[in-house]
């Protein structure tokens, strides 16, 4: 399988100037665009993930000649925004005009696999997400267009190719290769069940800190965590000549798993042991000791230490990712 590897923003938020946005912490002096294509050049990428926000207000012209700039480094390219709040009529008319081949949405805002979180309000959710997709379907098909759904912290795996079954080869899967922990399973599981639907991949990776309601995902350089990306990778192939893979580090602030409670479990479809031991052993790979210090400086109020750090992870992600091939 040929992998073209790039780099996502979401790791870089305070470097970029999205983190904290009109509050004393947000970084008014953010990279931005320009300063996401340096990086992405200095890492020696080759494909790159668009937010919507640096797009939406682009001229036609302004859009012409940021499409002109990425042929001419021959890059791909992916757009990016979120299924709720997203303007899909505008995503289509800058995938258009950017000759982006796909879209990328998260589905719902639920993090933590926490649908107790939501109360009653996840079958609207899920109501909302079914309205939205068929909706969308026909701009997609109209513009040539891929919608992928990423497995946002929200559903499982079968649940997501249950979505791609019902709306057609328009929609497809990105894959966040991280977030099959916070829907309780594990990583190979996951990507055995999606295997043939995932056109893209966010290369992310944590470190666990074992918690008596179960565990918090710590954001880490790729391949320095517990996921196996090279396996992976390895499942895919057989369904995939080729893959887009950007790289991705986690949020600012950890994700609290608590799966040891009874409430957590809402909403979903009872789970055979066997699987959820499998997703269990997974997370004690390069796991976080007692003691140790596991809070990132987001956590620590230590805003002056934000912009090394998030360089630094993306710099360290790049330099594992080569060391195994994979970019």
């Amino acid at each position: 399988m040929k992998i073209t590897t790039g780099l996502n923003p979401y790791g870089l938020t305070y470097y970029l100037g999205l983190q904290g946005a009109g509050t004393p912490r947000h970084n008014p002096n953010g990279a931005g665009l320009e300063g996401f294509i340096r990086l992405t050049q200095e890492l020696g990428g080759k494909a790159i993930e668009l937010w919507e926000g640096w797009l939406k207000d682009m001229s036609d012209a302004e859009l012409a000649s940021l499409r002109a700039r990425l042929d001419d480094l021959g890059w791909k390219r992916v757009l990016s925004s979120g299924l709720q709040h997203g303007d899909m009529d505008l995503l289509v008319r800058c995938a258009k005009a950017l000759d982006a081949k796909f879209i990328r949405v998260a589905l719902t805002p639920i993090l933590c696999g926490d649908r107790a979180a939501a109360g009653p309000r996840w079958h609207e959710l899920i109501a909302s997400v079914n309205q939205k997709l068929e909706a969308a379907v026909p701009k997609l098909e109209a513009a040539g267009v891929v919608l992928l759904i990423e497995n946002h912290q929200d559903f499982t795996s079968r649940e997501l190719v249950g979505f791609c079954e019902e709306y057609g080869p328009h929609v497809r899967i990105v894959f966040d290769m991280a977030n099959t922990f916070p829907v309780a399973e594990s990583p190979l599981d996951f990507a055995r069940v999606i295997a043939p639907y995932v056109r893209h991949c966010h290369v992310k990776d944590y470190r666990a800190v074992i918690e008596p309601d179960g565990f918090r995902l710590v954001r880490c350089p790729s391949g320095d965590g517990c996921v196996p990306h090279k396996e992976m990778f390895d499942i895919l192939a057989k369904h995939n000549d080729e893959m887009i893979a950007c790289i991705e580090i986690g949020a600012l602030d950890d994700r609290h798993v608590k799966l040891y409670t009874p409430e957590w479990w809402h909403g979903y479809a009872p789970k055979q042991a066997e699987d959820l031991a499998a997703c269990l052993l997974a997370l004690q790979r390069n796991r976080f000791e007692p003691g140790e210090e596991w809070r990132t400086p987001w956590q620590r109020n230590a805003d002056h230490e934000l912009i090394e750090y998030e360089l630094g992870q993306y710099r360290k992600s790049a330099a594992n990712l080569k060391a195994i091939g994979l970019m």
